[in-house]
């Protein structure tokens, strides 16, 4: 039995309904709640209370202010990276390209702990180079300037990979002509690729923009000693402290980051809008500038800084692991791997983190897999107005901050669940079902590129030769979309790996993941053993995208997000 197949189309009448049905629970009803909880709070005049608490203006001012910082930080690192990465002939690019986006995959909470260690006068690698500053200085990194700098390393990369997808696709044949008119490479620059590059631009700097707003591990990390609250943060502190009022409350709080954020996205909108930026001709990479003399100063600017965005926190994090405690400075005489040998072999909790964290991410990972090959089976089909509502619905929950959506999920099952009187709230499934909705459009992306280099040929001649769907599904498309379902998979598990924004609220006793480890960790004051997890974190990472760097020869385009 392979079920109805719908006249005219090579799929079974349930396809669709089975996907939106998904669709359905992990999105549009968590965020329906979140809206019913945020008009019931404003209906019993909770909103009041809310609006008139000096800490939300308070935190909304240092969101927006440090989320508008680190924008322009991010851009302007981006955008240099993109230029210079993608249409000149430095040596090195790919390399380059592969460290520049290893901070967008690193844990936020690691980032700033690395960065910590790296600066203040309690640094060991400072205090080993005899180069620290004088103790009682402050922390230069607690400060609305540390968050905003760390917001513009860590979201840099997403500003570099909305640019170079544009620059990708720049006219050759128009660059080749102004050159051929006497052009200098500058007046090519500023009439040709600047103006055709804005899309990019303004893209990357919407995108920045949104992460920015609902990053919790760099605010919670450098804000909190320092009384500097973001949105993200107090709502953190709201659950800490849970009253009767919380629930609406934190769905006010929540709204307005969503308002915020849909902001950020309304104004990318308005600020394309009513442009044509339609490239004709020829396009290619092939539109490169040579550097001539120029590139004895611009290899030492892109090495410089990928040192000071990787290579120097590194050593700083390890360096803070090495040491019996923070402060301590890092000799041969102080030099102790006790910290990885605790984190690894003594401590339960990080024992617990590590399952966690590794089951988690490669359940969902697993589990989003069969549902992402159906769904982008019915949906590369269709062009109808419920196929572009449920492939939307599928994004949201990835577009809007992490704790937007951790907040939804806490609202749908803080009750138990109706005639099956189960509670989730509180177990390690809630934090699982947050993880499927959230990264359900990251399992997607690389099997839909796939998708959409299949030949439909292929799969109608076997229709027609009467194999049922699940037949060519296994026979005909599972094996042509196996390298794209691979990246798929190993996307999804590394960044729900690193996580930190959905489990900080989701998490209780022996639920921890790695990501809130790091960050007890740090926060009570184990920073020698933070430190030591944050290593092996970024270990993990690294090694995960080497093997994606490994599978890129059999991936179509696009699948792999630093790669052409």
């Amino acid at each position: 039995m392979n079920g109805y197949v719908r006249p005219g189309n090579s799929q079974p009448g349930w396809l669709f309904p089975a996907v939106f049905a998904v669709v359905l629970l992990l999105s549009v009803i968590p965020l329906a709640r979140l809206a019913v909880a945020g008009i019931a709070a404003l209906a019993r005049g909770g909103a009041m209370s809310v609006l008139a608490d000096p800490a939300l203006w308070s935190a909304t001012y240092y969101t927006l202010v440090t989320a508008v910082l680190g924008t322009v930080i991010s851009l302007l690192i981006g955008c240099s990276f993109a230029f210079l990465l993608t249409l000149t002939n430095i040596a090195g690019k790919g390399i380059a390209g592969f460290c520049f986006v290893l901070p967008m995959m690193i844990p936020p909470q690691v980032t700033a702990l690395a960065w910590v260690q790296m600066s203040g006068p309690s640094s060991p690698l400072l205090k080993a180079l005899h180069i620290a500053p004088p103790l009682g200085t402050p922390q230069p990194l607690y400060s609305v300037g540390g968050i905003a700098l760390l917001y513009g390393v860590q979201h840099a990369p997403l500003v570099y990979l909305a640019l170079r997808a544009g620059l990708m696709s720049l006219p050759r044949d128009g660059v080749e002509a102004a050159r051929l008119s006497g052009a200098s490479s500058l007046r090519v620059f500023l009439d040709i690729i600047l103006p055709l590059s804005l899309p990019g631009i303004i893209a990357g700097a919407a995108i920045s923009f949104v992460s920015c707003t609902g990053n919790f591990g760099i605010p919670a990390i450098l804000g909190i000693p320092a009384s500097i609250y973001t949105l993200p943060t107090l709502i953190f502190t709201k659950f800490s402290a849970f009253t009767s009022r919380t629930f609406g409350d934190v769905a006010l709080l929540s709204a307005m980051i969503a308002l915020i954020s849909i902001a950020g996205l309304a104004a990318q909108d308005r600020a394309l809008r009513g442009r044509d930026y339609r490239v004709l001709g020829l396009s290619g990479a092939a539109a490169a500038f040579d550097l001539g003399g120029w590139r004895f100063l611009a290899l030492p600017f892109i090495w410089v800084v990928l040192f000071f965005m990787l290579a120097a926190p590194f050593f700083a994090l390890l360096a803070g692991a090495l040491v019996p405690a923070y402060g301590v400075p890092l000799t041969f005489k102080t030099m102790s791997f006790s910290a990885f040998y605790e984190i690894l072999f003594r401590q339960t909790v990080t024992r617990t983190a590590f399952v966690n964290s590794i089951s988690l991410a490669a359940g969902a990972a697993l589990c989003l897999l069969p549902v992402t090959i159906l769904a982008a089976t019915a949906l590369t089909r269709r062009r109808d107005l419920i196929g572009r509502f449920v492939s939307s619905a599928i994004e949201i929950p990835y577009s809007l901050p992490g704790i937007v959506i951790a907040v939804s999920f806490i609202l749908v099952f803080a009750a138990p669940l109706p005639f099956l009187h189960v509670t989730v709230y509180g177990t390690i499934w809630i934090i699982f079902i947050a993880y499927l909705s959230s990264f359900f459009a990251v399992s997607l992306k690389p099997v839909v590129s796939a998708f959409h280099q299949l030949d439909p040929s292929l799969e109608e001649a076997a229709r027609l030769s009467g194999a049922g769907f699940f037949r060519r599904l296994f026979d005909i498309i599972v094996p042509l979309v196996a390298p794209a379902a691979g990246a798929s998979v190993i996307l999804v598990f590394l960044i729900a790996c690193n996580e930190l924004t959905i489990s900080a609220l989701l998490w209780s006793a022996g639920t921890q993941t790695l990501g809130v480890a790091i960050y007890n960790l740090d926060d009570s004051g184990s920073s020698d053993l933070a430190s030591a997890l944050s290593v092996l974190v970024v270990v993990m990472v690294v090694s995960m995208m080497l093997v994606l760097e490994l599978l890129a020869k059999r991936l179509p385009a696009g699948v792999i997000p630093w790669r052409s």
